[in-house]
């Protein structure tokens, strides 16, 4: 579905997409909206957010070469935006069932992609 609509894009460190993938299929294989698997999400949302949040809003003024007290003030903002995000993430997740699981994995899925061969 994405690939059909404009959209932006944000690399994520090899790791990250590595646990995501693993992540992903390991809890759709279990199948179960059950305390471990909405922890495993939680922490694994968290991340991409994190990430997502660094180079949408820190890497352009790291490319700028933006002083200390723009760095420091952006992220500050940054972590107000990820602590807020955080607790409202796992107040849904508290709530999953299994099926609503499966769809946030699928999700989670379309939106990871590797890098193009060049």
């Amino acid at each position: 579905m994405l690939k059909q609509q404009s959209h932006i894009v944000a690399p994520i460190p090899d790791e990250l997409r590595t646990r995501a993938l693993y992540t992903v299929n390991e809890l759709k294989t279990r199948g179960k909206a059950d305390k471990e698997a909405i922890e495993k999400l939680h922490n694994l949302i968290a991340d991409l957010t994190e990430n997502g949040l660094d180079f949408f809003f820190l890497e352009p003024l790291r490319r700028l070469n933006a002083g200390n007290m723009t760095m420091s003030m952006a992220k500050v903002g940054i972590s107000s935006m990820l602590k807020g995000s955080k607790m409202v993430v796992h107040k849904v997740l508290k709530k999953l069932n299994d099926r609503s699981l499966t769809s946030i994995l699928e999700f989670i899925e379309e939106i990871i992609h590797e890098p193009e061969a060049q």
